[in-house]
């Protein structure tokens, strides 16, 4: 409702204004009346509306006067129109060097008032769907320039334009915000998980409000990671009078009631300011990757859960490169014996949880660099991540023996599979697969062990290939098949429906639509008419 304040020193008039029209019908509301145009004055000063309607001729401040006084003094930019009678024409012509927007003439007819109403009505939302656009454009300037900080390629001009549009302070660091990835059904489609990123995304514009130049959406896309970025600076927590893990854990319940979905913040290490921001990027990337071996929680801090600078803590680097070893040549009788060895020596030296972590993260980099080495196009960290989840179950310490003895072995599969190249050939297998039993419930986990590929792999190399995920693919050519039967046959919906793999009818009226623009029926009886 756009917001209206009538002044008239003419209570009859004021009523009589009142009543000549459905006001809510055309989206106003009267929020206020004045006498004169001190009064109205007054109540500007604390309150705030989208149209002004005014006599040109009252005691103590006139409409001409109330109009130079709050576009020189800039009290409202309301939308203003100036009652008057014939008389008053030439004298009302003044206002228009003050942004009048109109003048109705006495006494005041339905149409003329209702006219006027349309014109600030359609004003008003060019004004607000201009003000949208160029916001948006604004904002999106400066997530490139942002983005740009966080890859590290950026030039003075970049540093310079976030530093004047945003507010800064000590204390900065990069935050990743995602969506618990065990929350979420990995047979979701790209779509589907796009659709909870921007929703997580608007929550984070939410709580943020006036600051929400902080956040950056989609700072991994590439990495096919649905992700959102959070540029924290201490000032944040401070002018809520919070310590930096109070205000984040009162970001994270905020983010989790809005959007009902477990939320996982991953802190990057602090860093001087601004100009650093690649440093702590990369930090919650190493994170990320490491994320799978650490007890879950809803906060990771990089400080606690990677970085180690106890000097008294040992890397018991012989044994772990013995384990290594075992694993790059897919032993697993050695790499059970191996990790065995490695918890032995690490119980008679009293480890610490630093001590640990510290032994993992070296393990980690190496399996990461061995992997890189044979394949270098496809995002080793994120697969090890994958398959630390993969041999993770309930009941096992995340990190522990058995933990790291069944990810060893997984692997050190995954390693043989990129020395051999098992990749080639098995993309045309996954296809031929797609086209012969798309209605069954193909998944990648399926295809992965009846082709002997890594799942997490076989996703990467299939997106790779194709440009989208598997899920999208099977997804894409279930409607095709679907839109062929629509137009070849007679059967009804929810026949053809369970024909392509869906049991679900809204779900799969749902999925067609979003593939080609328009309901099944009406995809068919669109083809009909072309034929006819």
């Amino acid at each position: 409702m756009l917001k209206v304040l009538l002044v008239d020193d003419e209570p009859f008039i004021l009523q009589g204004v009142k009543l000549l029209i459905d006001w809510e019908k055309e989206g106003f509301e009267i929020t206020a009346t004045a006498a004169n145009g001190l009064e109205a004055l007054e109540y500007l000063k604390d309150n705030q509306v989208d149209l002004i309607i005014a006599d040109i001729r009252m005691p103590l401040v006139s409409g001409i006067e109330l109009l130079q006084r709050i576009r020189i003094d800039k009290i409202s930019d309301a939308y203003f129109v100036i009652l008057s009678g014939y008389a008053d024409f030439s004298y009302a012509q003044q206002a228009i060097r003050y942004e009048c927007t109109e003048y109705i003439l006495k006494p005041v007819e339905k149409e003329s008032l209702l006219n006027v109403l349309r014109e600030v009505a359609a004003m008003k939302h060019i004004t607000e769907t201009n003000n949208q656009k160029s916001k948006h454009m604004e904002r999106a300037y400066l997530a490139r320039n942002m983005i740009a900080l966080i890859q590290g390629k950026y030039d003075k001009l970049n540093l310079d334009y976030v530093k004047n549009h945003m507010r800064l302070s000590g204390g900065t660091c990069y935050i990743e915000i995602e969506l618990d990835d065990g929350s979420i059904n990995e047979e979701l489609t790209d779509e589907e998980k796009r659709v909870y990123q921007r929703k997580l995304f608007d929550a984070c514009l939410e709580f943020l409000k006036e600051d929400s130049g902080h956040c950056v959406f989609d700072v991994s896309g590439h990495e096919k990671i649905y992700d959102i970025g959070f540029v924290y600076c201490d000032y944040l927590a401070e002018k809520k009078n919070l310590a930096k893990d109070e205000y984040l854990r009162s970001f994270l319940f905020f983010l989790r009631k809005e959007v009902c979905l477990p939320v996982v913040m991953l802190v990057g290490k602090k860093v001087p300011d601004i100009s650093n921001l690649a440093r702590t990027y990369g930090t919650t990337c190493i994170l990320r990757s490491f994320q799978g071996f650490r007890e879950r929680k809803d906060i990771y801090y990089y400080e606690e859960e990677v970085q180690v600078t106890n000097s008294g803590i040992v890397l018991c680097k012989k044994s772990l490169d013995k384990l290594i070893r075992a694993i790059e040549e897919n032993n697993h009788i050695a790499i059970r014996k191996n990790v065995e060895f490695f918890y032995q020596e690490m119980k008679q030296m009293g480890y610490s949880k630093e001590t640990m972590n510290l032994n993992i993260n070296y393990l980690l980099f190496q399996l990461i660099h061995l992997a890189t080495e044979q394949d270098n196009g496809v995002n080793q960290e994120e697969i090890l991540r994958i398959i630390s989840e993969s041999t993770f179950e309930e009941g096992i310490i995340r990190g522990s023996k058995a933990h790291i003895s069944r990810f060893a072995c997984e692997f050190g599969e995954y390693l043989a599979q990129l020395g051999k190249n098992v990749s080639r050939g098995v993309l045309g297998d996954v296809e031929k697969e797609i086209y012969d039993h798309y209605a069954e419930n193909l998944t990648l986990k399926g295809l992965g062990e009846k082709y002997f590929i890594n799942s997490a792999y076989l996703g990467q190399l299939f997106r790779k290939k194709y440009g989208c995920s598997f899920k999208d693919y099977l997804n894409n050519y279930r409607m095709d098949q679907a839109a062929k039967m629509l137009v070849r046959t007679e059967h009804k919906i929810y026949r053809i429906a369970e024909e392509v793999g869906y049991h679900d009818l809204d779900y799969f009226v749902n999925r067609f639509i979003g593939a080609k623009g328009c309901t099944p029926s009406k995809y068919r009886k669109q083809a009909e008419n072309k034929v006819g």
